[in-house]
C-alpha cells in the first residue's frame, strides 16, 4: 500500500494526476495509504441496504479528513421498490448471482425495504430520493455516485438534494433496515474474499 500512495503521490506532484482515491479499502490500508500521500476519497458500498461502513471506516474517514464516494446507494436497484428476483435478470446483469436476490432472502429483503416506499408515498416522493436523502443526510463528506440509464431515473435521483427527511423517518428506516435486518451477504463468498474489511 505505501508503495502504491508512494507512487501515485509522485504523480501528483509532477501534475499527472489530481486526487488519490481508494476504492473498498479497509482502515488499516487506508491509514496506511494517507501517511504516505494525503487520500482524498473512498469509493466503498454504502446505503441503507449496506451499512458496514458505519463501525470503523466512517470514523476513520472523518477523523482523516478523507470524503467517501459509495457505489451502489440504491441497493443495486432494491431500494427502488422496483426489484426482481435474481432468476429474471440475464446473465449479463450481476444481480442474477447476488445473494440478497434469491430465494429467501429476496422475500425478507422485500419486506424489510418496504418502509422506504412507506415513507416516500407519505411524503410525495420516489423510493429512490428517500434513500439517497437519507445517505444525503448522514455527513458532509458523502457523495453518493447512483448508477442508472435513463435520463428520467437521474433527474429523480438528483431530487434527492432538496428532500430532508426528519428524525422519526431516519430512525424509522435505520430501524427497518438495520444490518441483521437485511438476509443474505452483499456478495458470493468468492467476491467477498476480495473485499479489504
Amino acid at each position: 500500500m505505501e508503495d502504491v500512495a508512494g507512487a501515485v503521490g509522485d504523480l501528483v506532484r509532477e501534475g499527472k494526476v489530481r486526487f488519490f482515491g481508494l476504492s473498498e479499502a479497509g482502515v488499516e490500508n487506508i491509514r496506511r495509504a494517507h501517511a504516505v500521500h494525503p487520500v482524498s476519497a473512498l469509493q466503498s458500498e454504502y446505503s441503507l441496504w449496506e451499512r458496514n461502513l458505519e463501525s470503523e471506516i466512517i470514523p476513520t474517514l472523518q477523523e482523516l479528513g478523507i470524503g467517501l464516494v459509495p457505489f451502489c446507494p440504491l441497493g443495486r436497484g432494491f431500494l427502488t421498490g422496483s426489484v426482481r428476483r435474481r432468476e429474471t435478470y440475464t446473465a449479463k446483469d450481476h444481480r442474477q448471482f447476488d445473494p440478497r436476490f434469491q430465494g429467501e432472502n429476496f422475500e425478507a429483503n422485500r419486506k424489510a425495504v418496504e418502509i422506504v416506499r412507506n415513507i416516500a408515498e407519505a411524503i410525495g416522493a420516489k423510493p429512490s430520493q428517500v434513500a439517497l436523502a437519507w445517505l444525503l443526510g448522514k455527513c458532509d463528506f458523502i457523495v453518493p455516485i447512483p448508477g442508472t440509464k435513463r435520463r428520467v431515473y437521474l433527474e429523480e435521483n438528483a431530487g434527492a438534494v432538496d428532500l430532508k427527511l426528519s428524525d422519526d423517518e431516519v430512525a424509522r428506516l435505520e430501524a427497518a433496515l438495520r444490518p441483521e435486518a437485511v438476509s443474505g451477504s452483499r456478495y458470493n463468498e468468492k467476491i467477498l474474499a476480495g473485499v479489504d474489511r
